[in-house]
């Protein structure tokens, strides 16, 4: 992909944490999709169940946008 993509790793929960969506009793994140425009300003941001995988085409989508 012709931009970076973000996993939190380590320092453990750090990111999540930030964002909102650390679940410390599972000690890990809940899946979430975000989409950051090059301002830094959060344009999307979606949860999912858990277990869920995040749509490819809602999140292209949500990039068109931008």
């Amino acid at each position: 992909m012709p931009f970076p993509l973000l996993s939190d790793f380590w320092p453990h929960g750090a990111v999540g944490s930030a964002f909102g969506v650390f679940d410390a009793e599972r000690g890990a994140d809940k899946r979430a999709a975000y989409v950051i425009d090059r301002a830094g300003i959060v344009r999307y941001a979606h949860t999912y169940a858990k277990g869920s995988i995040p749509e490819s085409a809602e999140l292209l989508a949500q990039l068109k946008l931008l």
